[in-house]
């Protein structure tokens, strides 16, 4: 999402379609707001449709607490007003009622963060506030508090939760990511205990550094694995397979040389531009490459038949990443035909452990894998087949995911897992 060029009332109207268009919040439900450099408190206005909000539509609320536009402000702006007070670093917050967070607030818990390093690095301290009237000063008091022990995501008791950030942007990606967190520990229910990253592992998750590329003009080859890249990478958004700070896309250009969605970049406004040219050693200059890309330039080398590469962090998928639980594909033939069995690799890093993990790559017969605390990765002889392989991957994880709610699942017989192979040649 590119906002800064837009003005509040645009980018407040851009952030709540998004909000509402993937289900985290509901036509009634939640406020948004940004302070600009004079002051002033754009806020989204009391009972206007948040699915056909409209920049015309917000509301500013001068200093003096007068305010222009043809609406009045959400009935939670006294909150807003108190969080600026209390945290002079935030300029934009999001408040809403997504499910898995109003599922926390119900429960009196807070989701973790240290599920994965980006989600940690992403949401940083998560804090809950007591329960008080919506609207009311209280509430505002109890809000405030809770930020001012230094945390960027605030929990409310049986309401939903808030979220601050520098701008509109960041405070959008802290509360999409926490949701998204929060969907992946709910789906860990009944998979045993779930697996957290110690403090010394975090501080070690670090993007790898990479050269500069001379420049180079763009082959018709390489124009058109752009547009497919984000094509596959806009469609992964859309189905929830990724989100705006979670997943990364790659596809080789040629024996040396491969694309790379780039580094903390929000996947729904990725360019063709966007996009890394890299090497092994080196990328283009001035653009920084995803955290994964020195392991997808590993596979690259190792893996002649590999053209494509997916890693993704999906709600179901993810939750096999966070327990001891493993995957079995089992299922149905198409999960067993797409995926093979699924290992999973534990503890390692996608930057530290990246040789180890191209290793274990196998097009034929391990082309996914599911990393403890970092999530999946599909390979593919093209985009299609890789992208292919995540979708039916999170469909299998989820399918065994809400058995449990009916019973216990009965996999495919070893003899229908044979003949499979035999009349699919998987053992090629």
């Amino acid at each position: 999402m590119k906002t800064g060029r837009l003005l509040p009332r645009e980018q407040l109207a851009e952030v709540m379609r998004r909000i509402y268009r993937f289900g985290m919040t509901t036509a009634s439900g939640g406020n948004l707001s940004l302070q600009d450099s004079n002051g002033n408190v754009w806020i989204t206005p009391a009972r206007v449709d948040k699915g056909e909000l409209q920049p015309d539509d917000i509301v500013c609320v001068h200093p003096d607490g007068t305010h222009t536009g043809r609406h009045e402000p959400s009935s939670e702006l006294p909150f807003h007003r108190e969080i600026y007070r209390s945290r002079p670093d935030f300029k934009a917050i999001v408040h809403a009622h997504p499910g898995a967070l109003v599922a926390f607030s119900l429960c009196r818990k807070l989701p973790e963060t240290r599920v994965l390093a980006s989600v940690h690095a992403v949401c940083g301290k998560v804090a809950k506030a007591s329960y008080a009237c919506p609207g009311s000063e209280e509430l505002g008091r109890n809000i405030a508090a809770a930020f001012a022990t230094g945390a960027n995501c605030v929990i409310l008791e049986n309401h939903g939760v808030v979220v601050g950030g520098r701008d509109i942007e960041a405070a959008f990606e802290r509360f999409e990511t926490l949701e998204f967190a929060a969907q992946m520990q709910m789906n860990t229910s009944g998979m045993g205990e779930m697996q957290t990253l110690a403090d010394d592992t975090l501080a070690r998750r670090m993007a790898p550094s990479f050269g500069e590329l001379p420049p180079a003009t763009l082959s018709e080859r390489e124009q058109g694995l752009r547009h497919q890249i984000c094509q596959f990478v806009f469609r992964a958004y859309r189905r929830r397979l990724m989100i705006s700070t979670l997943g990364s896309c790659s596809a080789r250009v040629d024996t040396e040389q491969f694309l790379v969605t780039p580094h903390r970049h929000d996947r729904l406004a990725l360019q063709p531009s966007d996009l890394v040219r890299a090497t092994p050693a080196a990328c283009e200059a001035g653009k920084q490459p995803s955290r994964t890309a020195r392991l997808h330039a590993l596979i690259y080398q190792q893996h002649s038949g590999v053209g494509a590469i997916i890693s993704a962090q999906p709600v179901h998928a993810g939750a096999f990443c966070l327990t001891k639980a493993s995957l079995n594909t089992h299922t149905i033939p198409e999960s067993y035909h797409v995926l093979r069995e699924v290992p999973k690799l534990s503890p390692l890093d996608v930057v530290s452990d990246a040789g180890q993990i191209a290793a274990a790559v196998s097009l034929a017969k391990q082309p996914a894998l599911l990393i403890d605390n970092e999530g999946a990765l599909v390979v593919g002889e093209t985009l299609l087949e890789a992208f292919d392989r995540l979708e039916v991957l999170e469909a299998t994880a989820a399918a065994l995911i809400h058995s449990r709610s009916i019973g216990a699942p009965v996999l495919m017989a070893p003899d229908a897992i044979e003949e499979l192979r035999r009349i699919y040649c998987l053992d090629r």
